[in-house]
């Protein structure tokens, strides 16, 4: 087939872009402007167009898949319809590309790119992500016809992943605005996902997830029964997490955290499927996290950077618990947190939470709502609201080897060369906390 995608840059639209292109089809895809994705996916040998423009748009086309930021105005995607050639979402896309596939398919508002990532280095398979694995260094990897899939709960498009295993790590209501706000309907949805896999695994403790009517030969991790003996242990300032899982032994995986070892025994139990538990044991070393999830982007022995993509309270919470472990090894001179809010709607539905998640930092920085197109502004009176942090307001960051540079009005406002520095947010905070 040919097919064309429209916002190919996103991260979980090339992935599928990458996955069509090693199974054998020919590809092409647009996006607004070039990036470090589509300049990738050019070397891969995928005709890349920017900006967007309907002359993209060839008649000989069979699909043209479009990202669920691509509007009805798009130019192209009003050419592909006028020209009635089949236009397909990302959503409706998935089971043209997963249908004959054996799909391991990790669903949940927290950990399931980490666990997918996890699963794909154990199972040495084929892996869509929606994050960067440091083991491969993509969001795809093609192998064979044995998936790691990243379902998505947001817009429910993992009710057509067609899970072999549906592997859930919690169910914590997220992206309530594509439900209406229906929570009936909203668990509705991951009880079908579930139950649609043949093998299913679940973190049996999450309270949302307690509450819905799961198939009985569902695999059930009690995390606070069987993950015993947590440990946590730098080598060359990464961070490892070594527990023991049920009667099977003692795993080390890449990560700092109770999370980690959750999102991990996910892992092993549903890989269990597939290998021996000795493979299991010595495929996870491979294992090397996720960018922008407790990414270690500088260290020396008096200054440390973290990026991590945590942009909801939870997320937040579990990466701070990450920092004060890390910190009782590295005992680093403070703690500082860089906040970059994301979305103003996620902001004002969590404010509650949010301003409970930064306990434990020494300094909180707040820099402006990175928002989207379109979105409604909402008033936020964040001095009020953090006050007990004494919050620090920057416009941006500057960061150079050794130094990070708080910046407001083009004012360097101060400067940080010491210390462990985590920037958390799922904006451009990423690219600010890399030089």
């Amino acid at each position: 087939m040919k097919v064309h995608f429209i916002g190919i840059g996103g991260i979980g639209l090339s992935a599928l872009a990458r996955f069509l292109n090693f199974d054998g089809h020919e590809i092409s895809g647009s996006d607004v402007k070039s990036s470090p994705i589509t300049k990738e996916l050019e070397k891969e040998g995928i005709k890349i167009s920017c900006p967007q423009e309907a002359k993209n748009i060839k008649d000989e086309f069979d699909i043209v898949i479009y990202s669920a930021a691509v509007t009805d105005e798009n130019p192209e995607l009003m050419e592909s319809r006028l020209k009635q050639i089949r236009t397909l979402s990302r959503k409706e896309a998935l089971p043209i590309i997963l249908d004959d596939k054996k799909n391991y398919c990790v669903a949940g508002a927290h950990g399931k790119s980490t666990t997918t990532a996890i699963l794909a280095s154990i199972l040495q398979s084929s892996a869509l992500i929606g994050a960067i694995s440091k083991d491969f260094g993509s969001n795809f990897r093609y192998v064979n016809d044995l998936v790691a899939f990243e379902a998505d709960e947001s817009d429910a498009s993992f009710l057509l992943s067609n899970p072999y295993c549906s592997i859930v790590t919690n169910a914590e209501p997220e992206h309530m605005e594509y439900y209406n706000y229906d929570y009936e309907k909203f668990f509705q949805a991951y009880e079908t996902f579930i139950n649609l896999g043949e093998k299913i695994v679940i973190n049996a403790e999450d309270e949302y997830l307690q509450k819905l009517n799961i198939n009985e030969k569902a695999v059930k991790l009690y995390p606070s029964i069987d993950i015993k003996n947590i440990t946590y242990i730098l080598k060359d300032n990464q961070p490892y997490t070594k527990f023991e899982l049920l009667d099977l032994g003692y795993f080390e995986v890449w990560g700092f955290g109770y999370h980690i070892a959750i999102d991990a025994s996910l892992a092993i139990l549903a890989a269990l499927n597939e290998l021996d538990i000795e493979s299991i044991r010595k495929n996870i070393s491979s294992y090397k996290g996720i960018k922008k999830r407790f990414d270690v982007v500088q260290s020396n022995e008096d200054f440390v950077v973290i990026d991590d993509y945590a942009h909801h309270p939870t997320e937040i919470k579990a990466t701070m618990n990450a920092v004060l472990e890390y910190d009782k090894l590295k005992k680093m001179s403070k703690k500082v947190v860089i906040w970059q809010p994301h979305k103003y709607s996620r902001t004002i539905d969590n404010l509650e939470g949010f301003k409970k998640c930064f306990d434990g930092c020494d300094e909180l920085v707040i820099l402006p709502i990175w928002t989207v197109a379109g979105e409604k502004k909402v008033e936020i009176d964040f001095v009020k609201e953090f006050a007990k942090y004494n919050p620090i307001f920057a416009h941006s960051i500057q960061t150079t080897q050794g130094k990070i540079q708080l910046i407001s009005d083009n004012k360097v406002i101060k400067v940080y060369e010491n210390g462990l520095v985590v920037g958390v947010g799922a904006g451009d905070i990423t690219y600010q906390l890399r030089h």
